[in-house]
């Protein structure tokens, strides 16, 4: 793309930059063009500003194409045993692989947003005092990784309610989770672990008997380090901007799940920091520091990437014009949140792909939305064979189907 001749007198204070710089710098701060050494892992979830982690497999994939050489077994050891990779709730209330390190960041830095369901329980009649009695009692109940049954019991019994069960599950499961009895409200108990975010830092623990274990931050990462809600704030929108920027308030608002008021008070926090810059006609902000590596950005060679479900370059803003055509769109973002895997060429999706594990054997199909060029379908198929690596699969077939 290039960049306009004539610009907006409006425009007149911000530096033009092209769509191929924003594209090139947002690749690389991604770890998207050259791929980051083995023992960085958490380096590069931090540069990306986490990965999301509904399903945890995905987060782990989505490391592959950024960092050399590593497994799926290595992400899980990194997770459950050095625990120098954590999973939690932040962004958008949704679950981010995360440095262990960085818990307070990103858990306190959206603090605002768990808030949300705080105003929901007291316009529906539950009192301050009682939603912080439930807080306080799961965030003592958490000293040790417990599942959902162990926490309504534990809480149960700091409140002296009584477990009742429901259906509730999530996604349209009719799975009976524990509930209890918060002034005038019935709450599951996963929603009691969304109204402790505005409070503490719950990480998940280990898997127990199939199911899913919480436990707080503080008795869970080896290093761990509380921050002001404040700071975290701060601290989180310039971990955005690194990773995402150029971008707007409305773009941080989106990727927080924050409401634009608390988005635009902390975006207000940090304004002397950011400049102003015109990508032909689109008015975004980069950090003051960011902004000569964006002007030097560029790319010398293909950067062909299969990205997984949900991956974190995806989500970044709130237009997705940027990243895939109009037409297409609805074969990458599709119902219900779900984002396909991904077919990304130079920082645009050109198709989605999927794989099938039979033992030993990992079959790739790639669907491109378009014929693609034989340089760009012979890295597809490099990338397909490192998906078999990072799974363990000696065999790898791929196959390119016609647009």
């Amino acid at each position: 793309m290039k960049a306009r001749s004539h610009r907006d007198p409006a425009q007149t204070d911000a530096a033009p930059v092209t769509w191929d710089q924003v594209v090139a710098h947002r690749l690389k701060r991604n770890h998207l063009v050259r791929r980051a050494g083995r023992p960085d892992i958490p380096s590069v979830l931090h540069d990306i500003a986490g990965a999301q982690a509904q399903v945890l497999s995905a987060a782990y994939a989505a490391v592959r194409p950024r960092a050399e050489g590593v497994g799926s077994e290595d992400l899980a050891a990194s997770t459950w045993e050095r625990r120098t990779l954590a999973r939690a709730w932040c962004m958008r209330r949704t679950m981010y692989l995360l440095p262990s390190d960085d818990l307070a960041l990103f858990v306190r830095g959206t603090a605002r947003r768990a808030e949300r369901e705080v105003r929901w329980a007291l316009s529906r009649g539950a009192s301050a005092k009682g939603l912080e009695r439930a807080s306080d009692a799961v965030l003592d109940a958490l000293d040790r990784p417990r599942g959902y049954a162990s926490m309504a019991e534990s809480v149960g019994k700091a409140l002296g309610r009584d477990v009742k069960f429901r259906e509730g599950g999530g996604w349209g499961s009719r799975t009976k989770v524990p509930c209890l009895r918060v002034g005038p409200l019935t709450l599951s108990v996963g929603f009691l672990l969304h109204l402790t975010g505005a409070r503490g830092v719950v990480c998940c623990g280990p898997g127990e008997d199939g199911g899913s274990t919480f436990v707080r931050a503080d008795r869970w990462a080896p290093r761990w380090r509380d921050i002001p809600v404040k700071r975290a704030e701060k601290d989180l929108l310039r971990a955005y901007l690194r990773a995402f920027g150029p971008a707007t308030v409305g773009d941080f608002t989106w990727w927080t799940g924050m409401t634009a008021l608390d988005a635009k008070d902390v975006w207000s926090g940090c304004a002397d920091e950011m400049v102003p810059v015109d990508v032909e006609g689109w008015r975004a902000w980069v950090l003051r520091a960011d902004r000569r590596e964006l002007e030097k950005a560029g790319l010398h060679e293909r950067v062909v990437r299969l990205l997984p479900n949900f991956d974190s370059f995806l989500l970044g803003h709130r237009s997705k014009d940027h990243l895939v055509d109009a037409r297409h769109r609805g074969s990458v973002y599709r119902p219900q949140g779900w984002v396909a895997p991904t077919v990304l060429v130079d920082g645009r999706a050109v198709g989605v792909w999927r794989h099938e594990r039979r033992g030993a054997a990992l079959e790739v199909s790639v669907e491109p939305f378009s014929r693609l060029p034989d340089e760009v379908a012979r890295l597809a198929r490099a990338e397909a064979e490192d998906v078999g690596r990072f799974l363990g699969c000696p065999r790898v077939s791929a196959k390119i189907h016609a647009a």
